[in-house]
């Protein structure tokens, strides 16, 4: 059974970090976007599976809110319950911060990490039309918010 943990990332491990987010994104952040989410009020970890990156979130805390601005799988890694480990680190960090509320976007095609974030308490309460960049156009997003 591999060995899981998860920790803060910084910036001497932006590198893997910037490659899981091209593996698994078709239009992925940016690296300068992701290195300046690095500090402050964002929360970024990296899930390590026998001490090699394989997933990692953003989180970003105003107050008492907690907004997931990304969370990644590496595809090869997907479909184990990675993702699930990640929601609950942010969850716990989330409540361990005494925050009130969590809100994420999601792709409105991305059924499977919307069936993560309902399984987890999300509800959708709005939609973002034309939101991310598409193979043809534009998809829609759905934001969706948890109340702890």
């Amino acid at each position: 059974m591999p060995q899981t943990q998860i920790t803060t990332f910084c910036d001497n491990e932006i590198d893997s970090i910037y490659q899981i987010e091209c593996a698994a994104n078709p239009f992925p952040w940016t690296l300068k976007t992701l290195q300046s989410c690095i500090g402050g009020r964002y929360v970024t970890k990296q899930l390590l599976v026998d001490g090699k990156a394989v997933g990692f979130y953003v989180g970003d805390l105003v107050i008492d809110e907690l907004t997931l601005m990304e969370i990644c799988v590496h595809p090869d890694h997907q479909g184990k319950g990675y993702g699930q480990l990640l929601v609950d680190d942010f969850l716990k960090f989330a409540k361990n911060n005494d925050v009130v509320k969590c809100h994420l976007e999601v792709r409105a095609k991305n059924i499977s990490a919307q069936m993560l974030y309902i399984k987890n308490g999300f509800m959708q309460i709005h939609r973002r039309t034309g939101y991310y960049p598409a193979k043809f156009g534009y998809e829609d997003a759905l934001v969706m918010s948890l109340s702890l």
